[in-house]
């Protein structure tokens, strides 16, 4: 585990440290050929196992010794087609953070994907706000990785039970989770694109990311949606019998009661609310073996 803080030395160091390792990777590359259009090794549907005792999410994991530190792993023996970026908003959900490392690193891996995961957190007890963690996110991880043109936005509490349902970006925005346990498979309306969502860098960017405007629970989604359209891109989905997943138990928080009036004004504030003026505070970076944490002060909700 690497603690990185921007006041101090070490954060120098991890910079370097991360060029280096740029560096080995290009020099690599000189050597491999691409990886099959089509994995090789994908299973389809998949059972989700019980995490181990002896798993360990602060410490260098026995179970995936071929993940370098900060969560990044690209295949050994080719070359991978596509670089992916993997974002996880995070609060207060250890045991289903570890389930989730634990179970997704394998199939990431059998997609022979070049991918790192980011664990995003919101610091102190106030008011949840998505969207900041998101944009502030994806800028810090643009600072750390600024060839990486493919991020997916996961929730941590669903899980993929087939692994045919690839993690990369086409054409255009691609919603992941079509369908889920708890729904019953099926999609709950046709506008959803929360869960885990494929985006382009450039498509992140001409929507502006995510609206900051939504405190607490819920709405950010269906303005990520409602800004997709306005720009003049649609959301493309896989079947509905391979974009399927697992939602793992936990504490559904209270909806935010003010979304829907902020959801009314959306098409109004998509290019002065989003990633282009988010204002954040990256609190502290940390490397852990399986992800790169980033912890956010969002700041205070207005009044």
């Amino acid at each position: 585990m690497i603690n990185c803080r921007r006041q101090d030395h070490i954060y120098l160091l991890c910079i370097i440290c991360t060029g280096f390792m740029l560096l080995t990777t290009e020099t690599r590359n000189l050597s491999l050929t691409y990886c099959p259009p089509v994995p090789p090794d994908l299973q389809g549907p998949l059972k989700v196992n019980e995490v181990p005792k002896n798993f360990s999410i602060t410490t260098n994991s026995s179970y995936y010794t071929n993940v370098d530190i900060g969560g990044s792993y690209q295949p050994k023996t080719c070359l991978a087609r596509h670089k992916v970026a993997i974002i996880v908003p995070y609060r207060d959900r250890w045991d289903i953070l570890t389930h989730f490392l634990y179970h997704t690193h394998q199939i990431l891996q059998r997609q022979q994907l070049d991918y790192r995961i980011y664990v995003c957190e919101q610091a102190f007890d106030k008011t949840f706000n998505k969207g900041i963690v998101m944009n502030g996110c994806f800028k810090e991880i643009l600072k750390l990785q600024p060839n990486v043109h493919c991020f997916i936005m996961h929730d941590v509490d669903l899980l993929s039970i087939d692994d045919r349902n690839m993690y990369t970006c086409p054409t255009y925005p691609r919603h992941l989770s079509v369908a889920i346990d708890k729904f019953h498979f099926y999609l709950p309306y046709a506008t959803l694109v929360g869960g885990v969502l494929a985006m382009r860098r450039e498509h992140y960017l001409l929507v502006n990311g995510y609206s900051t405007n939504y405190w607490g629970w819920g709405g950010e989604d269906d303005d990520m949606h409602a800004r997709i359209i306005n720009k003049h891109l649609k959301v493309e989905r896989p079947p509905a019998s391979v974009a399927r997943y697992k939602m793992l138990k936990h504490t559904h928080q209270k909806l935010n009661p003010a979304r829907m009036k902020v959801l009314r004004t959306a098409h109004i504030r998509i290019d002065s609310d989003g990633v282009n003026n988010v204002k954040y505070k990256l609190l502290n970076t940390t490397f852990y073996h399986l992800y790169t944490h980033f912890l956010i002060d969002v700041g205070e909700q207005p009044k």
